[in-house]
C-alpha cells in the first residue's frame, strides 16, 4: 500500500523470514559461527536458544542456505509428533519412501543404512528441528536414540535444535539427562542491542530500495526500541505499522507520533516494554546491592 509513496521495491518490514533481508547482526553472526564450528566438529547436538522474536526461523534458514554439498541436511519445521512419527519423517528427508506401516525396527534399519551410504560418500548428515521446545519427551528420547548410530569414529547424524528457553526447561528433567549431556555446542540469542537499531532499520530499508537515508526520525526510533524491546519481529511490525499509519497522514518521514499509534495497535509491544522496563529495574537492583555489600565489607575491614 505505501510502496510507491515511500519509493521502495517491496515491503522492508515483512514478517517472513527471508534471508535476504539478514542483517548481520553481532548475536545473530556468533550463533551461526557456533553452528558452523559444530557441525564441522562433526559430534553431539547443537543447541540454539532465543525469545519468541529474535530469529531463530531465519537464522535456521540461513544455515540451510550456507551449508555446502558436503552436508545432507534434513529439515523439520515441526516437532509436534511421536517418536515414530519422526522417525518416518526423517526417512522421508532422507530420500527413502517408507511404507506407513512400516515396524518401526525395519525402519530403523533403512535409516542407518541410508546414513551409511551418505558416510560412505563423504557427506555429513544434519537433522535440524526448528520450535523444538514442542518435541514431546518421547520424541527427544528418540532423537537422541538416533545419534547412537555412528561408525567407530564418527557419529552418523548430528543433529540441530532451534527452540525457546522452554527448551532448557525441559531438558533439565532427570529422564532427559543423557541427551544434555550430548549437547556440546550451544548459543542464547539476544534481543538487538540499542546501537544496533539503526543499522538494522537501515539495512531492511535499503534492502527493499529505500536510498534516503533514514525515514525514521530520532524520537521515532527511540520508541520503537523501547517497544520493541530489541526484538527483530516486534521491531519489524512497529515499523511496518508506523510506514502506515505515516502513508495515511501523507508524510514523507515516521515521527514519534506514528510510531506511537502502531504501539497503541499491538498488545505484544506493551509485554516486551514490560519485560524491558524489568530487566533494567533487576540490573539496577543487583547494582545497588553489589555496592551495598562492598561498603560493608569495606566498614569491616574486609576490604
Amino acid at each position: 500500500m505505501y510502496l510507491e509513496h515511500f519509493k521502495l521495491s517491496k515491503q522492508p518490514f515483512s514478517l517472513t523470514p527471508n534471508t535476504e533481508f539478514y542483517c548481520e547482526l553481532a548475536t545473530h553472526q556468533e550463533a551461526l559461527n557456533v553452528l558452523l564450528l559444530g557441525l564441522q566438529q562433526g559430534e553431539g547436538f547443537i543447541k540454539i536458544i532465543g525469545e519468541v522474536g529474535t530469529g531463530k526461523t531465519l537464522l535456521c534458514r540461513l544455515l540451510l542456505n550456507t551449508l555446502d554439498d558436503r552436508f545432507v541436511t534434513t529439515y523439520i519445521p515441526n516437532p509436534d509428533q511421536s517418536g515414530e512419527s519422526l522417525r518416518l519423517s526423517l526417512a522421508i528427508e532422507l530420500g527413502l519412501n517408507p511404507e506407513k506401516n512400516l515396524p518401526q525396527h525395519e525402519l530403523l534399519e533403512a535409516i542407518n543404512s541410508r546414513l551409511l551410504d551418505l558416510h560412505r560418500a563423504g557427506k555429513k548428515t544434519v537433522l535440524i528441528i526448528d520450535e523444538a521446545q514442542a518435541l514431546p519427551d518421547s520424541c527427544l528420547e528418540a532423537i537422541r536414540l538416533l545419534t547412537n548410530l555412528e561408525t567407530e569414529e564418527k557419529k552418523l547424524l548430528q543433529v540441530v535444535l532451534f527452540g525457546q528457553p522452554e527448551l532448557d526447561s525441559k531438558l533439565k528433567q532427570t529422564m532427559l539427562r543423557q541427551l544434555k549431556q550430548r549437547i556440546t555446542f550451544s548459543y542464547t540469542l539476544k534481543p538487538l542491542a540499542k546501537d544496533e537499531l539503526d543499522a538494522y532499520l537501515c539495512h531492511r530499508l535499503s534492502k527493499a530500495g529505500y536510498t534516503y537515508g533514514s525515514v525514521f526520525t530520532p524520537g521515532a526510533k527511540r520508541r520503537l526500541y523501547l517497544a520493541s524491546a530489541g526484538l527483530p519481529r516486534l521491531l519489524n511490525i512497529l515499523s511496518h505499522k508506523a510506514l502506515l499509519v505515516t502513508y495515511g497522514r501523507g508524510l514523507r518521514v515516521v515521527d514519534s507520533k506514528a510510531v506511537k499509534r502502531a504501539i497503541a495497535d499491538t498488545e505484544s509491544a506493551h509485554t516486551a516494554k514490560h519485560r524491558l522496563n524489568s530487566n533494567l529495574i533487576l540490573a539496577l537492583v543487583s547494582s545497588l546491592a553489589l555496592t551495598m555489600v562492598l561498603i560493608i565489607y569495606r566498614k569491616l575491614g574486609l576490604l
